[in-house]
């Protein structure tokens, strides 16, 4: 709920990101608020801009999208939708492929300074830690996979459903080899970008979304794998709004954070008008 106190944070970072101070979430937009990507684009380097400064404290922006594509620094053509995707595709500034956000998909923006010497591959690695400790609490065995970025549940599909039935990952594009029957699912995508120190975009998890959206592109430019979601494994609704609060909590976890908090609405941090609708 929004404006909720101060939280301490137990246990202790898996990652040393130096992010060691309070860690400020903010919820921007669910369901029927859900944020266009330009606005939530722009939102984001407004914050950044705050931050860089010394503004704002660390702060996390948690959202849904509307249906949109965006495409990182090393999309491919080969990777992009075939025919009209349904949804707009929009080239952005962050490390990665292309993938898609949108409704049933819960996505963060750290905005989150990194202490010296800055350690990219540790920030990463905490941001997937706190993924897979979220999809644990759902009962789903998520992990890392050698060579992707990410967050992935292996294991054959044995045709029931829950954890390896149908529904459990997308087929691709006509012709892409092995993503079917694969036996690696993508339940979190990660992407970021580093600048003056300061972190923008961030992680993307899949809980109760339609998977077709990724039979029109190749996700993450990995063509033998597939992508699943948290309701898809678990055989029942793992709703966005069912996965903030642990998200927040592991996240926070994760950087390091001596304490976190929600902000009273978006106001607390940027001027009302620089909202998003």
């Amino acid at each position: 709920m929004p404006g909720a106190g101060p939280r301490r944070v137990r246990g202790h970072a898996t990652y040393a990101v130096g992010v060691d101070g309070e860690l400020v979430f903010a919820r921007a937009g669910f369901g029927a608020q859900a944020i266009g990507y330009l606005a939530g684009w722009d939102l984001q380097r407004r914050l950044h801009e705050q931050r860089c400064r010394d503004e704002i404290p660390d702060t996390c922006l948690l959202l849904e999208h509307q249906p949109v594509y965006t495409a990182g620094k090393r999309t491919s053509p080969a990777d992009r939708p075939a025919g009209d995707p349904g949804a707009p595709v929009i080239d952005v500034d962050r490390g990665g492929n292309i993938t898609w956000h949108g409704p049933g998909q819960l996505v963060g923006y750290p905005i989150v300074a990194l202490g010296e010497p800055i350690d990219v591959i540790a920030y990463v690695r905490a941001l997937e830690d706190a993924l897979i400790r979220t999809c644990a609490e759902f009962g789903v065995a998520a992990t890392r996979v050698d060579g992707r970025r990410g967050v992935w549940v292996t294991g054959e599909r044995d045709g029931t459903r829950g954890p390896n039935g149908p529904g459990a990952g997308s087929p691709g594009r006509p012709g892409s080899p092995g993503r079917l029957g694969s036996p690696d699912r993508k339940v979190g995508q990660i992407g970021i970008r580093v600048s003056r120190g300061v972190t923008m975009h961030g992680f993307a998890l899949n809980c109760d979304c339609d998977l077709a959206w990724f039979d029109r592109i190749v996700p993450c430019g990995i063509s033998d794998a597939a992508v699943s979601t948290l309701s898809a494994e678990v055989g029942r609704s793992v709703p966005v709004l069912a996965a903030v609060d642990v998200v927040e909590r592991h996240l926070a976890d994760a950087l390091g954070a001596s304490s976190w908090r929600r902000a009273d609405g978006l106001a607390e941090l940027v001027p009302p008008a620089a909202a998003v609708s």
